[in-house]
């Protein structure tokens, strides 16, 4: 009964010390103090609460000072005090035992609209484990059972780290033998993707990474649990495992979090795939004969990888704001660089895409057509987005930026003839003493003593220019097309004919001058054709 008596002296007096409802107008009695003066109390290593009010003018520190020595006096004693919360007003008095621990006041609270009876009731809570945790402190038997538990999990730890060390030797030893058996499943066409060196460094990299993976989590669990066997050290235990759970509390949400946004990006991903296909196989149909004249078998090839590159780029635009992380900094950030690599270094690539998107879309070139590009000749071989490949007769292969080709004059002696051939042509100057029509009749006999030149259409000769000592004659011919051989090699062949056809008649060449007429007409007599070193069987004729 006098304990109950003193119990409410002490409340009534400290209602008075707080200065009445006729004071508290006046004067208020608890008033915030500044943020960097807040004082945490703790007890036995567990924090309790954090003061931030200054109270009957009292600091926190002095109010955290105050309390602390209250509790650590009041669990000095052999019986265990019971903790409870009485209301002051609109604050809670905390009682341990009968003894005033500490009072929370609204201005104590961390944030304004929170419940000062819900922060009194945590306080309780955190006071009773000082006091259950003060009690097993001073019993032996709850210490002698903590270390017992302790060497066992220690044992338990060491037994894991050891296991986990011999399942990893043992797949270490085995990698090789596995590696040899499966690394050639793995092939692109008949090319192995990975050689079986580096598939072992890769899988050996991935053993060990499993490995101190494991070892890290069992070494985290085993400082939890021993820390949490003993009352001084399990605050930090239960830390660990509260930062452990939070840890994969935090990927598990960020996973199902952004399985949304992922199915919603796999969507549109696999409508743009149908789209791609749909649009292939339309424009696949409109390139048929009769339908669109732009559209034929050259440009059906590019139109379909624009169309699907533009159907992509727009699912992956709309796609983005879904993928997980699309929000976050680092990904503005990359988003702006590659932005910023893009203005910076891609005029060039855009103008050479451009040039060969014209070049295509123009018809210009075709592969296999003979064309001559500023002062290079060749057949096309390829007709690419940056660049075009073409083949000389020399058997050089030659790499022309299209920028280049669309800024040229470019010569096709391909497009008009018959068939998938070419056209050949040459020049030679005779003196105006030589009849025309027996220079037009002998280089077309030497035309048709030339094998790959067609017979139909039929080689044609044209007076080009009536120059001061010379007329100009140009022979032009179409080259076989079943038998494709290098431009070089048919000139080649054509001047060595044209050369014996003139020597036979008697004509002098006067290409490449003519100033005026020799004393004797230059021309080499027919005895005279296979002069040393140059035998009669030579092919060529010459």
């Amino acid at each position: 009964m006098g304990k109950k008596l003193g119990r409410w002296l002490l409340v009534l007096w400290l209602a008075f010390a707080w200065g009445g409802a006729g004071y508290a107008e006046e004067k208020p009695a608890a008033t915030a103090a500044p943020a960097d003066a807040a004082t945490e109390l703790k007890v036995g290593n567990r924090a309790i609460l954090t003061f931030r009010a200054t109270l009957l003018g009292e600091s926190p520190e002095v109010r955290a000072h105050r309390a602390k020595a209250t509790i650590e006096e009041a669990l000095q004693g052999n019986e265990e005090p019971k903790v409870s919360i009485d209301p002051i007003q609109d604050s809670y008095l905390v009682l341990l035992g009968y003894s005033r621990a500490f009072i929370i006041s609204p201005a104590d609270l961390d944030s304004p609209g929170a419940s000062v009876r819900a922060a009194a009731e945590l306080a309780a809570a955190n006071l009773r484990l000082v006091v259950a945790e003060n009690g097993e402190a001073h019993s032996l038997r709850f210490l002698l059972t903590a270390l017992g538990l302790a060497a066992l999990a220690t044992l338990i730890y060491i037994v894991a780290l050891c296991g986990t060390g011999y399942v990893r030797n043992k797949l270490l030893d085995r990698l090789p033998d596995v590696m040899s058996r499966h690394s050639g499943k793995l092939k692109v066409g008949h090319t192995p993707l990975l050689g079986s060196r580096y598939l072992y460094y890769l899988a050996g990299r991935l053993i060990w990474l499993v490995y101190w993976l494991l070892a890290f989590l069992f070494s985290y669990q085993w400082l939890s649990f021993v820390l949490s066997r003993f009352p001084y050290t399990r605050p930090w235990g239960e830390s660990l495992n509260v930062h452990l759970v939070n840890l994969a509390r935090y990927l598990i949400n960020g996973m199902l979090d952004a399985l949304p946004g992922l199915a919603v990006a796999l969507s549109i991903l696999i409508i743009a795939r149908a789209i791609s296909g749909f649009a292939r196989h339309v424009l696949q149909r409109m390139a048929r004969p009769g339908n669109l004249r732009w559209l034929t078998e050259e440009t059906l090839q590019p139109t379909t990888r624009l169309t699907s590159l533009a159907i992509w780029l727009f699912a992956i635009v709309m796609a983005y704001p879904y993928l997980p992380g699309s929000g976050t900094e680092a990904f503005k950030g990359l988003s702006v660089l590659v932005g910023l690599m893009i203005s910076l270094g891609a005029s060039s690539v855009i103008g050479q895409a451009a040039s060969g998107l014209i070049l295509t879309y123009s018809r210009t070139l075709r592969v296999g057509e003979f064309v001559r590009i500023g002062d290079n000749e060749g057949t096309v071989t390829e007709v690419g987005v940056f660049n075009t490949t073409i083949r000389t007769g020399l058997g050089e292969v030659l790499t022309l930026p299209n920028s280049m080709i669309t800024g040229s004059v470019t010569r096709n002696y391909s497009r008009i003839v018959q068939g998938q051939g070419y056209v050949v042509d040459t020049v030679v100057t005779i003196g105006y003493d030589t009849p025309w029509r027996q220079v037009e009749a002998m280089l077309i006999e030497a035309a048709r003593r030339t094998d790959g030149i067609l017979e139909t259409p039929a080689p044609q000769v044209f007076q080009t220019a009536l120059s001061d000592f010379y007329p100009e004659y140009r022979l032009v011919a179409q080259a076989i097309p079943s038998e494709p051989r290098p431009r070089a090699l048919l000139l080649s062949v054509l001047h060595a004919n044209i050369q014996d056809v003139f020597n036979e008649y008697g004509v002098q060449i006067m290409s490449p001058h003519y100033l005026g007429d020799p004393q004797e007409p230059k021309w080499v007599p027919r005895e005279q054709w296979h002069a040393a070193p140059a035998k009669p069987d030579n092919p060529t004729g010459r």
